[in-house]
């Protein structure tokens, strides 16, 4: 391949990746940066930090990847991803995999400059990376396996800063597992009508007519389960007002998928960014250490 053809080429695998729509990547970073900010006591190593935030951006990449080349053959026949590079034939199968190997290569070189601990940890994540984008043919609750594999990173932070994974880091780790539910379930609610078209599982699906009810129930259990994590890591006033505003963010989602529309339900998708930074923020501020 020519230099002037992998320029021209250069958005497409843009569009694999999603690095030009970051949602994803920040979805992915709140967390485990929070779970770096508590595995530390607020003062996260400089590496770590760096290795962190470059290994989601090359996790959330290839796990786009992954996702696309699973999807190649049903992307065509839903409006949102048609024109998506593996589903036109813009990129190859060959190519999509060989990008995914490359992702997966670069994140594991990444994940060794932590501690053995750490290392182990990480083969995990890299399997649930993997296997999601299949489940959606098997379950109609792939989003479990989506939140595992989003919420992997907070284990992963709290080995690279304690070489151990402490009660916290599991609750936090439940918070996002239901958190991922919340806004995967917002998300396959705007395709909803093509996925029942063409056999596609998922939980919007599952749940039907209910769905807005379920939502509201796992948003509670959200605000719940960051309240243990509070208790538990002795965190001031800062993170529960930062709790309280992800109530009220939650409230205005539910305002925004009331309708069900495909805007409304992408537009609360969406919205969960705020949810993350609150989240990151009442934790910094929280843990902040005192001189």
């Amino acid at each position: 391949m020519s230099a002037l053809t992998a320029l021209q080429r250069l958005p497409d695998f843009l569009r694999l990746t999603r690095l030009n729509r970051p949602i994803g990547t920040w979805l992915l970073m709140w967390p485990t940066l929070a779970a770096l900010w508590l595995a530390a006591d607020g003062l996260p190593q400089r590496a770590n930090l760096i290795i962190f935030v470059a290994g989601v951006y090359a996790m959330r990449a290839a796990g786009c990847v992954i996702n696309d080349y699973a999807d190649r053959n049903f992307d065509a026949h839903v409006k949102r991803t048609r024109e998506r590079p593996l589903a036109t034939g813009r990129i190859s199968e060959r190519e999509a995999l060989t990008l995914f190997g490359v992702l997966i290569a670069i994140a594991f070189v990444l994940v060794c400059f932590t501690n053995p601990f750490t290392i182990a940890l990480s083969l995990g994540g890299a399997a649930l990376a993997a296997t999601y984008p299949f489940m959606k043919r098997y379950t109609h609750f792939p989003q479990v396996v989506l939140g595992a594999a989003f919420g992997w990173g907070i284990p992963m932070a709290f080995g690279a800063e304690q070489q151990a994974v402490p009660a916290i880091a599991w609750w936090l780790f439940a918070a996002g597992l239901v958190w991922t539910q919340v806004y995967d379930t917002q998300y396959a609610m705007v395709d909803r009508d093509d996925d029942l078209k063409i056999g596609i599982k998922s939980t919007a699906i599952i749940f039907g007519r209910f769905d807005l009810v379920i939502l509201a129930a796992l948003q509670a259990l959200v605000v719940l389960l960051l309240a243990v994590v509070g208790v538990l890591a002795g965190l001031d006033g800062f993170y529960w007002l930062a709790l309280a505003a992800i109530a009220a963010i939650f409230g205005y989602q539910q305002w925004l998928t009331r309708g069900r529309t495909r805007e409304g339900c992408f537009a609360a998708f969406l919205n969960n960014h705020w949810v993350g930074v609150v989240l990151f923020a009442g934790v910094v501020l929280a843990s902040w250490p005192v001189a």
